[in-house]
């Protein structure tokens, strides 16, 4: 297979539609693991415009696939409970998220030259693992934080879907991650389900 293709497989299979880096990282683990090498990594650190298009990512190796793994986790137990001081998981995730916060932001960005003459956003120095976790971290402080934002987390409702989004709809009536996929499957069952109970 060629390389092109291999990205551009990643790519298709990477989502960036929660509404939030830090829940698009959680919907990496859906329906399969993602993160199972350092270049489906790479290409949702690019995807998730953490860094800019293009912005070498060769530095990036397996210790930078364990410390997304674990904010992941952690970003995931604090999102799919309700805060409590009393529950100790909810405390040692939002320690180490708040700790993670705390490193150095990515490097600044800046405006260059493109090949075809046109400006675009570069960075002002390579990213470290450290300030792309703070980056991830910081959105997921600012969402535990924000009430409203916060009001707006929703599970999809999809049969056995796991993905949690933020619900900006009218009304915050949104019920799954993707109306073209969860939403289809449940609008055909329901369809399945009438049909079934009209032969019967």
């Amino acid at each position: 297979m060629a390389l092109g293709t291999v990205a551009a497989t990643v790519s298709y299979e990477l989502r960036f539609d929660s509404g939030r880096i830090c829940l698009d990282l959680l919907a990496t683990t859906h329906p399969e693991e993602r993160f199972d090498s350092v270049e489906p990594l790479r290409a949702w650190i690019s995807g998730s415009g953490l860094v800019p298009a293009g912005t070498s990512l060769a530095v990036a190796d397996a210790s930078w696939l364990v410390g997304f793994r674990e904010l992941r986790g952690h970003i995931g137990q604090l999102v799919r409970a309700e805060p409590s001081r009393e529950s100790r998981a909810f405390g040692i995730a939002l320690a180490r998220v708040n700790e993670l916060a705390r490193a150095a932001a990515p490097p600044a960005p800046r405006a260059v030259w493109d090949d075809a003459g046109s400006l675009v956003r570069a960075l002002d120095g390579a990213p470290s693992c450290a300030a792309l976790l703070a980056a991830v971290a910081r959105d997921a402080v600012e969402l535990l934080t924000d009430p409203v934002a916060r009001a707006g987390i929703r599970q999809c409702e999809g049969d056995s879907c796991p993905i949690v989004y933020l619900d900006t709809s009218r009304g915050r009536r949104r019920r799954w991650c993707s109306s073209e996929t969860c939403g289809n499957r449940e609008r055909v069952a329901r369809h399945r389900r009438r049909a079934a109970l009209a032969r019967a």
